[in-house]
């Protein structure tokens, strides 16, 4: 069953979106337990990420998915048009820049950086199968090795991993193979 919502944007900027200025929200979908929302940037122009020169051309579109803290207990998804703009500077070395949401996302990751520290707790207290059952049942939806790639970028990992006893014996001195002479 296939439920189509009209895009209220006040509700749903104020619900999903809010404090983060740079989306508006076009349309929503509610399908098999998961509610889609179609969002695209409102800025007009946007500045070259390396010369800062404000562009207002589009070059191209596409479609990112990015996976969000669950709704309700329903799978929360945001489909994001993200355009490209041409940098109008002959002098730049980038010709081509996305439109860039930092508030949002981070460029080429596929989860919300509202999902990432629930990933990251999850992937730093059990990794693996136990924490594959653990984002399931709470609605996260991560595979086991993204659960086990998510400590390594978790800026806590090296206070908690501190007291760690091989953590500590393997990066210790005496741990350390001497070179022969």
């Amino acid at each position: 069953m296939v439920l189509v919502m009209q895009a209220d944007a006040l509700f749903w900027d104020s619900l999903v979106f809010e404090g983060i200025d740079e989306v508006e929200v076009e349309a929503v979908t509610a399908a098999f337990g998961t509610v889609e929302v179609a969002a695209k940037g409102r800025a007009v122009a946007v500045a070259c990420p390396d010369c800062g020169l404000i562009s207002d051309r589009v070059h191209d579109r596409c479609q990112r998915r990015l996976k969000d803290l669950p709704l309700a207990d329903q799978g929360f998804v945001i489909r994001l048009t993200v355009r490209r703009f041409i940098c109008g500077s002959a002098d730049c070395p980038r010709r081509t820049f996305a439109e860039p949401f930092s508030r949002l996302t981070v460029p080429h990751a596929r989860f919300t950086t509202r999902l990432n520290p629930a990933l990251e707790r999850v992937g730093l207290a059990l990794a693996g199968r136990a924490g594959t059952w653990l984002a399931a049942q709470l609605g996260l939806g991560a595979g086991r090795m993204t659960l086990l790639r998510r400590p390594w970028h978790c800026p806590i990992r090296d206070s908690v991993l501190h007291g760690c006893w091989a953590w500590t014996t393997s990066r210790s001195v005496a741990a350390r193979p001497t070179p022969r002479s």
